[in-house]
């Protein structure tokens, strides 16, 4: 599961990364919300966790335009407002639950277990995901071409599974390194290029359309033609 936190305060910020990263999950953060609504434009997320009152704008805005853009995850409000009446205009625009500064982790990840519980229902199609011909089992972890099962390791299925999310959109090398290695070296190492290489050779293979394709000087995009 991954999920989006966003807080301006950096101390509340760590402290919530480490403790949902401990807890299983995939965590991004945002500082604001124009860095959090890029990030929203390029993963698809789980369930975010977001504080009202950014520097740049409020957070019922974020919210409102991850709404705007289709994006159905359960957001956990993480707010210092305590009055009732922005408890309740956080959950009328948007919000699916709401808690109070200065919070208990224990509260929050329990929280955050029963919104992804009440989120997981409606959103079953989201087990696996689908390109043309190519089908991923997210739960099974497994790639297919049609009928026929693609052999890949960990890191290629992750890679894959970056590729597929972000279907007909050019993803560039420094992102991948990001998204799927977590690294932030030079976006001139071959290791990318290296990946993509074997990607190709069992995702594209002989008799295949070519779903992978170059961006020569800019990255690589999924797509069917």
């Amino acid at each position: 599961m991954r999920l989006l936190v966003v807080e301006d305060d950096s101390a509340i910020r760590e402290f919530l990364n480490r403790g949902l990263t401990e807890a299983g999950y995939r965590v991004d953060v945002a500082p604001d919300g124009k860095s959090a609504l890029a990030l929203v434009d390029e993963e698809v997320y789980d369930g975010f966790i977001v504080d009202l009152g950014l520097p740049d704008m409020d957070g019922l805005d974020v919210i409102g335009r991850c709404r705007a853009l289709g994006h159905t995850a359960p957001v956990l409000i993480l707010s210092a407002r305590r009055s009732v009446d922005e408890r309740v205009r956080g959950l009328e625009q948007g919000g699916d639950d709401y808690m109070t500064k200065p919070f208990a982790l224990a509260e929050l990840l329990a929280r955050v277990r029963n919104l992804l519980r009440r989120g997981a229902a409606p959103q079953m199609e989201a087990v696996r995901l689908r390109v043309a011909d190519l089908e991923l089992d997210l739960v099974r972890r497994e790639a297919r071409r049609g009928s026929d099962l693609v052999q890949l390791t960990t890191q290629e299925f992750a890679l894959l599974e970056y590729l597929v999310r972000n279907a007909g959109r050019v993803v560039t090398r420094t992102m991948i390194l990001d998204r799927v290695w977590r690294m932030r070296i030079d976006p001139a190492t071959n290791v990318v290029d290296v990946q993509i290489y074997r990607l190709r050779n069992k995702v594209d293979a002989e008799g295949k359309r070519p779903l992978i394709h170059t961006i020569r000087g800019v990255g690589y995009v999924l797509k069917e033609n």
